[in-house]
């Protein structure tokens, strides 16, 4: 396993994550659950790093070190559930980075992203393989089980691709069945309502970059989530 370090560039923190990661800030109470969709950096073959080339400029990122950094465990309850988007290309730094949140790692969720007709969109990156898919790691903190719900949901989502980076809507029904709450969205970008929402471009009146550029483009669906909290499952 890859070793995060302790600390969190100057950079990073001034250019792109300045709200404050205090669980003061987020509303004191500790989170059953966090989604994260953080922007990791890596190069491609010719040496530019993507999003945030010049000519992307699609959001700003962070090195998996300081994405892995962050006090996430100081905002979590002692029993709680982690999803972490990751590249297929940084799998093995998603888990050092879930590791270091004091998660352990359980189970994946895969996006197979479809076109139009149904079939694997093939527009998708990758230097050994067109990626078609795009996973999520599953974490638990504690003995947390996944809630009731869990039992019959399968572990992929069949969706079509939005502006860049976007991740399809259908995730938030699927936590919010199978995980606890309250509930916390990390390098948020489209707030959900009931919802913590935490990143620079988390506020309502700010528009992500991403989306200005060209996807297939879908309206929101932004359903109220439940006010009842099932009641939880901790391992044996």
């Amino acid at each position: 396993m890859i070793a995060a370090s302790e600390a969190m560039s100057d950079s990073a923190l001034t250019a792109a994550f300045a709200p404050s990661l205090e669980l003061d800030d987020l509303g004191g109470a500790p989170f059953g659950t966090v989604l994260a969709d953080p922007p990791w950096r890596f190069q491609n073959r010719t040496g530019k790093v993507a999003p945030e080339h010049r000519r992307l400029s699609r959001y700003d990122t962070m090195e998996w070190q300081e994405i892995a950094a962050l006090g996430v465990g100081a905002l979590m309850a002692e029993q709680s559930h982690c999803y972490l988007w990751v590249p297929n290309a940084l799998l093995q730094e998603g888990l050092a980075t879930l590791e270091a949140w004091g998660f352990t790692y359980k189970a994946m969720l895969v996006w197979a992203k479809r076109r139009k007709d149904g079939g694997p969109d093939g527009r998708g990156v990758g230097f050994y393989f067109r990626n078609t898919t795009e996973p999520i790691l599953f974490g638990v903190r504690g003995r947390l089980r996944t809630l009731s719900p869990a039992r019959s949901q399968v572990n992929i989502i069949e969706s079509r691709k939005r502006e860049h980076s976007r991740k399809p809507d259908e995730q938030y029904d699927i936590i919010e069945a199978c995980s606890p709450g309250p509930y916390l969205e990390m390098f948020a970008r489209y707030p959900r309502p009931g919802w913590v929402a935490w990143g620079n471009e988390a506020a309502d009146d700010i528009t992500p970059r991403g989306r200005t550029f060209a996807g297939y483009g879908a309206p929101d669906q932004r359903p109220q989530p439940s006010a009842v909290q099932p009641k939880l499952l901790v391992a044996d």
